[in-house]
């Protein structure tokens, strides 16, 4: 396609998404049941390209004005889960966060019973682009098992294992220390898929009884409490992710908001190394 041939605008779901509304898959499927309209029409499909002059609404209300994309760290407590609703009822991650916080959406999971940093993000396009296998980003955990394993033991996720016919890329591994009846682990992997330390790790007879994530990426968990939350300064994403943010506020640590609906028992931290 030429210069001269490209539509002007963009497409709708990624309007929706840098405005923050939902991601740009959430944001297709919004458009698909109608709850998005364009001049004053619901329109059912996200091949649609848009410019500023378009009016947009989203269930009757109009479009905010994208705001300059922000990333937060926040320390998942183990109990919660990350999606933004739950249909068993369960509480998210989302209820639990300071009230001024704007709306956010993750950046990937951690599941129920894990810990640990996540990335929560008001812009969709940001969230995509972290995403992205193409990133490449290390994913460092603390990992506690059950047992007292040896070196030879962890070899298979070492050199990549394969489980219920899924193949798992190889992992960094260390054992860190014995602790009684269990072991400490630091395991590094660069792909996220469901539960795929749980699972590597009961592939070779070992149970996790505790997971940690401690980075993503540049981003490290720190000092960060169960229920913390801190906005990520507008010079580090400059510097490493390579965006302009508009705003350079400084950023600041939010303790977990109290009381909180239900509380939420959080582990011992981990042993230092």
């Amino acid at each position: 396609m030429t210069e001269a041939t490209k539509p002007d605008g963009e497409r709708i779901a990624k309007v929706l998404s840098r405005a923050g509304v939902a991601s740009r898959r959430e944001a297709e499927r919004m458009i698909e049941i109608g709850q998005v309209a364009v001049n004053g029409k619901v329109i059912d499909s996200p091949a649609l390209n848009v410019t500023a002059a378009d009016r947009i609404t989203v269930d009757g209300k109009p479009l905010a004005a994208p705001e300059p994309a922000r990333l937060w760290l926040y320390y998942k407590p183990e109990g919660l889960v990350t999606s933004a609703s739950d249909e068993k009822g369960r509480e998210t991650v989302f209820d639990h966060l300071p009230e001024d916080m704007p709306r956010v959406m993750s950046v990937g999971r951690l599941d129920l019973n894990s810990e640990g940093l996540l990335l929560l993000t008001n812009d969709g396009e940001l969230k995509r682009k972290l995403e992205l296998p193409s990133t490449g980003w290390l994913r460092k955990y603390r990992v506690r098992i059950k047992g007292n394993p040896a070196e030879p033991d962890l070899e298979p996720l070492r050199k990549g294992i394969t489980v219920d016919g899924e193949r798992f890329q190889p992992m960094s591994v260390s054992l860190d220390r014995i602790q009684g009846a269990n072991a400490w682990l630091t395991v590094a992997l660069r792909e996220g898929r469901n539960r795929e330390i749980r699972r590597a790790v009961g592939a070779i007879g070992l149970t996790v009884n505790r997971l940690i994530r401690i980075s993503y990426g540049p981003f490290r968990l720190g000092e960060l409490q169960p229920g913390e939350v801190e906005e990520v300064k507008g010079r580090v994403l400059r510097d490493q992710l390579g965006m302009d943010p508009k705003s350079e506020e400084a950023s600041g640590r939010k303790p977990a908001p109290k009381p909180s609906p239900r509380p939420i028992p959080c582990a011992p931290a981990a042993p230092a190394r």
